[in-house]
């Protein structure tokens, strides 16, 4: 059936091509970079709010925790409003309108985050990013098909490609941007200066993102060329699946409202058993939430291959495998970047103040960014000869670039310049993997579980260059992970989609671990958390191989076919 669909849209895509709205198009992107800018910014916000309110390196990471755990809760809203009322919430609204109103619900966030920081409270800040990031998951919910819609389906990659390198741009200017906007200077800044500046930074800030939030909503909203993009369309109702979600997000509550409310606990002046009872609390309530998504996605793809009924796309395995696949990827994707400052404060890794950390991060982010825009090539008609070339100009280009942003700022490059042996060995994993998902993914994730432990094993720029190239082998993850989990889904392959944005959660599960293990047994070998993650990873490709060829489906021997090897 899916390959009789296909030829369908292909012969439909043939007969009449659709030209690109590319005026749309141009506004449509605006949103990718938002994404981008905010959440790589938080890599920078992480230390300055750590040293601002005193706060530990788990209390830190609740940052991440309110940010990445409304993009799960916003995915659940939405869902649960198709399964109950059998139409899209999205589609009802039109993916113009929809994108508007997360906008202005994002704008709504950065006032509650000025509200907050007047206040001087940080659970009022983690509040306002909550917010903001809540506006964000309905943005990315319409915004994926609606690149799709802007144009003939057969170029719909090229477009959701387009937007993931507007995106991988935001991540790596964010942190610079941030930093300044934060330290008000790119010279060193002590971290006991941090903790006297000003919130009035933060206001200015936040003052100016939720004032782009509302032009880009407007700009959206009385632009001409942006249609309605409304699709009135019957969801598959699958009630045992969202019955369990909610169960599961029952669960995170009890779970997690103490960690959150445990950061007000001041240990400063407790004694040491007291702060081994506070830690070894906190890791228990930490494990119980990873226990309650790991446990509770098996439990349901166990259940459902017994009786599918009612589970919908929950009864394939390499959904419910590749749920927890982004989950992971997005995990260790933030927690790398969220706890490299902290790791840089070490003597062993140079003694780096937090004001300096920003030029690294942005390295880590656009190193997603190299990969992403090397990885990008395949959604362009180029010859072989051609794509080989440009497999190894454009990550170098790309890397230039970020040297060049960041020297522009007056942040001293020279320790990053060898990065680019880094780079060279992604180019080389490219050209060897060939495109094929499973291969890429397996050997990314192999690199990255490799990265993680040169990191653990060894100090200086040889670690932070492991850990660094972690961002690399992010970086073609989400789409790898993505098409192998929702092959052969057929008509469950929207509300499938819809389950793996829910895994964005990761973001918020997966660095307050770390953190929490670092405040145990330290920042450097808290990394192993990323090697985990990775390790996973890999797993998921070996087994999702054998799960669709029982299913018959191989794209790796499809890719392998279509290009002559």
């Amino acid at each position: 059936m899916p390959d009789q669909q296909q030829n369908s849209t292909n012969s439909n895509a043939s007969s009449q091509t659709i030209p690109t709205n590319y005026g749309a198009l141009t506004t449509l992107v605006t949103v990718f970079f938002f994404w981008g800018f905010i959440a790589a910014g938080n890599s920078v916000f992480i230390p300055f709010c750590k040293h601002h309110f005193g706060l530990d390196q788990f209390q830190s990471q609740l940052v991440d925790f309110a940010f990445y755990t409304a993009y799960y809760l916003g995915a659940l809203v939405l869902f649960a409003y198709g399964a109950f009322g059998g139409k899209d919430l999205v589609g009802k609204w039109g993916y113009k309108k929809s994108i508007v109103y997360g906008l202005l619900f994002s704008a709504l966030g950065a006032i509650a985050m000025i509200l907050a920081v007047e206040g001087e409270t940080f659970s009022g800040m983690l509040v306002g990013l909550f917010i903001v990031a809540l506006g964000f998951s309905l943005q990315q919910t319409a915004a994926q098909p609606f690149a799709i819609l802007l144009g003939d389906p057969a170029t719909g990659a090229s477009r959701g490609t387009l937007g993931g390198a507007i995106n991988s741009f935001g991540t790596t200017i964010g942190p610079i941007v941030v930093a300044f906007a934060l330290f008000g200077t790119t010279a060193a800044i002590t971290d006991d200066k941090i903790a006297s500046l000003s919130l009035s930074k933060v206001v200015i800030l936040y003052s100016a993102v939720g004032a782009l939030f509302i032009a880009a909503a407007a700009l959206f909203y009385f632009s001409k060329k942006v249609p309605a993009g409304i699709l009135i369309e019957e969801t598959e109702k699958a009630n045992k699946a969202l019955n369990t979600l909610l169960i599961m997000t029952g669960a995170l509550v009890i779970v997690f409202a103490p960690v959150f409310y445990s950061y007000k606990t001041d240990l400063t002046n407790a004694s040491a058993d007291v702060i081994t009872a506070m830690q070894a609390y906190r890791m228990k309530l930490l494990f119980c939430a990873l226990a309650v998504i790991v446990f509770g996605l098996l439990f349901a793809n166990f259940r459902a291959q017994k009786n599918p009924h009612g589970w919908g796309a929950m009864q394939y395995p390499q959904l419910v495998l590749g749920m927890l696949g982004i989950f992971a990827y997005v995990g260790v994707e933030v927690a790398i970047g969220s706890n490299l400052s902290e790791l840089l404060r070490q003597p062993e890794f140079g003694s780096h103040a937090s004001s300096e950390a920003a030029p690294y991060i942005s390295m880590y982010w656009g190193s997603l960014m190299i990969g992403r825009w090397a990885g990008a090539l395949t959604a362009f008609d180029f010859s072989k000869k051609t794509r080989t070339i440009l497999q190894f100009v454009v990550p170098l280009a790309a890397f230039a670039i970020i040297i060049g942003i960041n020297t522009m700022a007056k942040y001293d490059m020279a320790p990053l310049y060898y990065y680019v042996i880094c780079v060279l060995i992604q180019m080389l994993a490219f050209y060897i993997s060939k495109n094929k998902p499973v291969r890429t993914l397996l050997m990314f994730s192999l690199l990255g579980v490799t990265a993680m432990l040169i990191g653990i094993f060894s100090t200086g720029n040889i670690a932070i260059y492991a850990f660094l190239s972690g961002g690399l082998f992010c970086s073609i993850m989400w789409p790898a992970i993505f098409a192998l989990a929702i092959a052969g889904l057929g008509k469950y392959t929207s509300q499938g989609s819809a389950f793996l944005i829910m895994m964005i959660l990761g973001g918020g599960i997966i660095p307050p671990i770390q953190g929490k293990l670092a405040d145990l047994i330290g920042i450097h070998d808290s990394y192993i958390i990323p090697a985990i993650c990775y390790g996973y990873l890999a797993f998921f490709a070996f087994r999702v191989k054998g799960i669709l060829k029982n299913q018959g489906i191989d794209y790796d021997a499809k890719i392998g076919s279509e290009s002559g090897h």
